[in-house]
């Protein structure tokens, strides 16, 4: 024998089910974006530790005075279309990050619109460099 669910029962379950979805997007959303973000300009120095290639950002692992900073590029294809790719740059180069750091101050993070490896520059946000 089935049971049914009683009508009145619906909107609740309804609800329930649109409330949890929402509240597990609520992390990725915050830190996506640049919300999470000083509004002041940073710049970071380091050596690279590691680097991702891939979605939904490409990160870098970057060692510098003060600790090891994860450092968020932009998105896969607006990071390759910048140049930047898996020949850009290596564990041990000296890497400079130009964006803005986490609002948290406990966190070594923060998000970059330009990157220097040897020279090279890569504005993965060009508007969002600061002083372009």
């Amino acid at each position: 024998m089935r049971r049914r669910t009683p009508m009145r029962f619906l909107p609740r379950i309804l609800a329930l089910g649109i409330g949890l979805a929402a509240g597990a997007a609520v992390p990725a959303l915050a830190h996506h974006g640049w919300a999470w973000t000083e509004d002041e300009p940073f710049e970071l120095t380091g050596t690279v530790e590691d680097i991702y290639i891939g979605n939904p950002h490409v990160t870098l692992t970057v060692r510098a005075e003060d600790g090891l900073w994860h450092v968020d590029l932009a998105p896969l294809t607006r990071t390759l279309r910048a140049g930047f790719d898996e020949g850009a740059a290596a564990s041990g180069d000296t890497v400079t990050c130009v964006g803005f750091r986490s609002r948290d101050p406990g966190q070594l993070s923060m998000k970059a619109a330009r990157v220097v490896v040897d020279g090279e520059t890569y504005d993965v946000y060009p508007s969002r460099v600061p002083g372009a």
